[in-house]
Order: structure tokens, then sequence, then C-alpha cells
């Protein structure tokens, strides 16, 4: 019993820390967006980056939150994920962290960006079109890193672990499919945004982002507020795959009969039947 509930809390945890980040990471990425404004959109940038510093340097830490949360997602869901495909789970986690490396590279590159305004304002008789250049340099690893993470990237990661929630039945079905729906639209907004088509911050660049950004705020709530069906696949070194079935209370009768034909597909063994016992088969 001790062990049971200790389980619960854990699961229970995890799946709270997961919802947190996803809305953390939402916050923080429009909140770094917004303050890189002056330093990435103002006219005269290189003037303004270096009047504005401590807003960059506050948009850069903005981000580097968003760095952590993205990687906090992929590592509070991997235990769960994994558990039905290891493959695509680990992949998760991969791309999470592929995506975050490309944002901090973006990073650096604004941050670079500040330290040569500040070098251009402090200069008696700048070079403006040296300086120009190097500053468009700079806003282009920018925009570079913000298309090929936050999208690219994004679609991805997204996509892998709506799969495995859909097959599994952790959550409900529609969270998923919305999930693999928006992660096909942004991996596709991604590449229309590189062959030029439009402008990731343009009106067809945010409709096909805002169905990926509702299924992260979606899931969030959910996972808040319900947490993932406590149900695991569990492999027997000695006989093979077996199905062990990891419940709390009769409630979870409703996750089991979600994941039953799942794990009679996937590992070819018969669940208890509607009704029975919870308790992990030995």
């Amino acid at each position: 019993m001790e062990k049971t509930q200790q389980s619960k809390y854990s699961s229970t945890l995890a799946s709270k820390m997961a919802g947190i980040l996803f809305i953390l990471a939402a916050v923080s990425s429009i909140a770094g967006l917004l303050l890189y404004d002056p330093i990435l959109n103002g006219a005269d940038y290189l003037v303004q980056g270096a009047e504005h510093g401590d807003q960059v340097v506050l948009g850069a830490v903005m981000e580097l939150i968003l760095v952590v949360s993205a990687v906090g997602t992929s590592i509070a869901m991997f235990p769960y994920l994994r558990k039905y495909n290891q493959t695509l789970a680990l992949g998760h986690v991969c791309f999470r962290f592929m995506e975050a490396v490309v944002i901090v590279i973006g990073i650096v590159g604004v941050l670079s960006l500040l330290t040569l305004s500040g070098s251009f304002e402090a200069s008696a008789a700048p070079d403006a079109a040296a300086y120009e250049a190097a500053g468009t340099l700079l806003k282009a690893v920018h925009d570079w890193t913000f298309l090929l993470g936050p999208n690219f990237m994004l679609g991805i990661n997204t996509m892998l672990y709506s799969y495995i929630f859909y097959k599994s039945g952790l959550v409900p079905k529609f969270i998923p499919i919305l999930g693999m729906t928006g992660a096909v639209l942004v991996f596709s907004a991604a590449l229309f945004e590189m062959f030029g088509v439009f402008e990731q911050l343009s009106v067809w660049g945010a409709l096909l982002s805002l169905p990926v950004a509702a299924n992260e705020m979606i899931l969030a709530v959910w996972l808040m507020a319900r947490g993932i069906f406590p149900i695991a696949a569990r492999c027997d070194t000695e006989g093979g795959l077996r199905t062990g079935i990891i419940c709390q209370n009769q409630r979870d009768e409703a996750a089991v009969s979600l994941l039953r034909p799942v794990c009679v597909s996937s590992i070819g063994r018969r669940l208890p039947k509607a009704g029975s016992s919870c308790d992990t088969p030995k």
C-alpha cells in the first residue's frame, strides 16, 4: 500500500510539473520576444539596443527559462512515454534538447548584437557600414534559430510525444489528435518560411502555429488537473512481454479500458476484464 501511495504521489507530481513547465515555456517565449523588440525590430537598433540593454538582457533570461522549461517537459514525461515506445520517447527528449540548443544559439546572437550596439555607441567615429553589416548578420542568426527551434524542431518533438499519447491512451484522444495536427502545421510553416513563401511573424505563420500552441496549453491544464492515466506496460525479462496495470483506485478502470486495445495488439496478452481487480498481475 505504501509503495502504491508513493507511486501515485510521484506520478501526480511529475504530471503537475510537466504542465507547469509547458505554461512557463509559453509565457517566457512570448516575454522574451517582446523584450527583444528594441534591438531586433527598432529602426535604429544599434542605438536602441544599448539604450535598452537591461531590457534585452532580461529578454535573454526569459529565453533561458524557455530552454530549461522545454527540456524539463521532456524529462518529466519520459518515464511514462518510454513504457509504450522507448525509441520515440528517447527521440522526443533528443529533439527537445536540439530545440533548446538552437534557441541558446539565438540567445548568444542577441547578446552579441547587444555588445556590438554598446561598442557602436562608445565609438567616437564608428564605421557605420561595418557595424550595420555585423548587426545584420547577428540578427539573421537569431531569425534563423527562431525558425529552426520553435517551429521546425517543435513540430518534430510534438509529433513524437503526441503519437505516443494517442497510441497509449495516457491522455484523452482529442489532445494528441490536436497535437499531431499542430505538429504537421507548424512543421509545414517552418518549411514555407524557409523557402520565403511567407514570413514567420505573419498572419499565416501565426495561424499555422496556433494549433500546436493550443495543444500545449490544453495538455498543460490536463496534466495539472487530472494527470497521466496510471497505466504501464512492462517487460518480464524471463517470460517475455507481459502487461502490468498500476491502479490507485477503481476510477482508473476507465483508463484500463482506453489502453486495452493497445496492449492486446502490441503485446498480445489479454488485460483483465472491465470491473476486475486493478492489482498488478504477478
